[in-house]
């Protein structure tokens, strides 16, 4: 066996064995992102438990990724396991402000820096419709917490203004938050100024509430 011969043999079975953790990975990545969209979906439901459950399995799935890709660092960074891991920093995002009334930390997420940060991102999106929700159960009130979350993450994101090498797309998230928190702004207060609006209408119509003028002489009357 000539020396090309045995390195090609060896060569071929380190991007077998390279080739067979991507795919293990992509599998498992595709798991994670939907068991997030799931959870997601779920508290919103107001599907607590659920939640909670679909939440430990995607963290579950990152771990078993990161094992997977441990001697293939090159495929680890190559663009797809950042995707599951923004998936899952915002569902643990959207499931702790929601549940919680916290935004949870990093080392909680235990994902990259600059993905957790993405993923706090795309949460707006989903405070949001949580926000919209509220105003159509006639809770607008109860909004004014998560608009003020949502104003807060903006402010965060708007800190990293780095080159796309590093911050890896994060302008274009603080961007469309900030198109987020200024329709959701307009929204809320809106809906906050109707249910102003009609509670001094209800109380303008409760029985004595209205009066006649009084006559010479006469004591106070209502009606």
């Amino acid at each position: 066996m000539s020396i090309l011969e045995s390195l090609s043999g060896r060569m071929l079975a380190c991007f077998d064995a390279k080739d067979r953790a991507r795919e293990e990975a992509i599998r498992l990545c595709r798991e994670a992102i939907r068991n997030c969209s799931s959870s997601i979906r779920s508290v919103h439901r107001g599907e607590i438990a659920s939640a909670e459950r679909l939440n430990a399995e995607a963290a579950a799935g990152l771990e078993k990724i990161r094992l997977a890709l441990a001697g293939h660092q090159d495929v680890r960074y190559a663009g797809f396991v950042d995707g599951a891991e923004q998936e899952y920093a915002e569902a643990l995002c959207v499931y702790s402000i929601i549940t919680c009334h916290a935004v949870p930390a990093p080392e909680e997420v235990g994902v990259e820096p600059v993905n957790y940060l993405a993923g706090l991102g795309d949460a707006t999106g989903e405070l949001r419709r949580h926000i919209l929700d509220l105003i159509r159960e006639g809770r607008a009130a109860e909004g004014e917490f998560f608009l003020e979350v949502m104003e807060e993450i903006y402010h965060l994101l708007m800190l990293f203004d780095y080159p796309d090498a590093i911050a890896r797309g994060l302008r274009r998230k603080s961007d469309l938050s900030r198109s987020m928190l200024e329709r959701t702004r307009g929204d809320l207060t809106s809906a906050l100024e109707l249910a102003r609006m009609q509670e001094q209408l209800s109380r303008f119509q409760e029985p004595g509430s209205i009066k006649r003028p009084l006559k010479y002489g006469e004591t106070e009357y209502e009606v």
